[in-house]
């Protein structure tokens, strides 16, 4: 019974099952919408760059010059700050201590060289009361040479003493100095971006992966652009350029030129684009745009279309820039 319907009835139901599946591999899959509207180039022909805003300063990461326990901090994010203004201050108490110690030892130096001058001017007086005995067989030559000598050694005792004075508020200052530099300051104006340093916790000198503080001044944004080198000959300072908000093709801004860099550099950021090359070198472009005219952050993604000259058939790419006053 089994062999003669059940067997049969399954082995159609596997080719059925089959057909089916070759049915449906063979159609072409559905292509998803894309979550945001790609920006669409406003110029006939153009060279299209990823774009990241930054700081009309560039993005200043802050650092300590020494290394310590923080104790203090002046700013938190987005606060505006002036060039010298207190950002965080480190632990120096033992600099403190230290410069204690040191202007003691100022104290002390100019109290000897008190008494060093105070002892002169008595050597003095006696090298003058001696001078002036009338009677050269009242005071004889050696008691005189005797004065001048003594003199000499307390004008010596004197200058030494003042190099003791001199040196001693010359390490008071050096110490001074040290603990100033243990308050960080604003180098520029501009505004706090980033805190990654909380009270207590140490400070690593030099350059960091994440700084402690970062700002610069977002009067006016810049927006770094990275062409394609093969793009680079097409980029003219001169050209327009717009930017688009990744995420709302309906916000743009022209933008102005601030400087092209002259060293082309490998590239680094990554837009995810399926067709984007990593193994190659990128030409920076900086362009600015006022703040208001867009709802951005510093660290956005944009899209930057620059306008460039349309490449001929047939016509060498350095011929075409040359036309067209390109950089090639």
């Amino acid at each position: 019974m089994i062999r003669k319907y059940v067997l049969p009835l399954l082995a159609a139901m596997g080719v059925i099952f089959g057909f089916y599946m070759v049915h449906v591999g063979a159609q072409k899959p559905l292509i998803a919408a894309p979550a945001a509207e790609p920006s669409h180039a406003p110029y006939k022909a153009y060279v299209a760059g990823s774009g990241i805003i930054e700081a009309a300063t560039e993005n200043i990461a802050v650092a300590t010059p020494v290394p310590g326990v923080a104790t203090e901090l002046y700013v938190k994010v987005g606060d505006p700050v002036k060039a010298g203004q207190p950002l965080f201050k480190l632990d120096d108490r033992n600099l403190e201590a230290t410069l204690a110690v040191e202007k003691a030892q100022v104290d002390s130096a100019q109290a000897k060289l008190n008494v060093d001058q105070a002892s002169l001017a008595d050597l003095q007086n006696q090298l003058d009361f001696f001078q002036s005995v009338s009677d050269v067989r009242a005071v004889s030559r050696q008691d005189l040479d005797r004065k001048k000598f003594a003199m000499q050694t307390g004008e010596a005792q004197v200058a030494s003493s003042r190099a003791e004075v001199a040196a001693a508020q010359a390490q008071a200052r050096a110490t001074q100095v040290d603990i100033d530099r243990m308050t960080v300051t604003a180098p520029v104006d501009g505004q706090v971006l980033q805190v990654n340093l909380r009270l207590g916790e140490f400070a690593q000198a030099g350059p960091l992966a994440t700084p402690l503080m970062l700002l610069g001044n977002v009067d006016e944004l810049h927006v770094r652009v990275d062409v394609d080198e093969n793009d680079a000959w097409r980029v003219s300072p001169t050209a327009a350029a717009t930017a688009y908000v990744r995420g709302n093709p309906e916000l743009s801004t022209p933008l102005r030129i601030v400087r092209i860099e002259p060293y082309v550099i490998p590239k680094k950021s990554l837009t995810g684009d399926s067709t984007e090359r990593v193994d190659t070198r990128v030409l920076q472009v900086i362009y600015a745009f006022d703040r208001a005219a867009l709802p951005v952050y510093v660290g956005q993604q944009m899209d930057v279309f620059i306008d460039a000259p349309e490449v001929a058939s047939g016509k060498s790419a350095v011929t075409a820039a040359a036309s067209e006053g390109g950089n090639p």
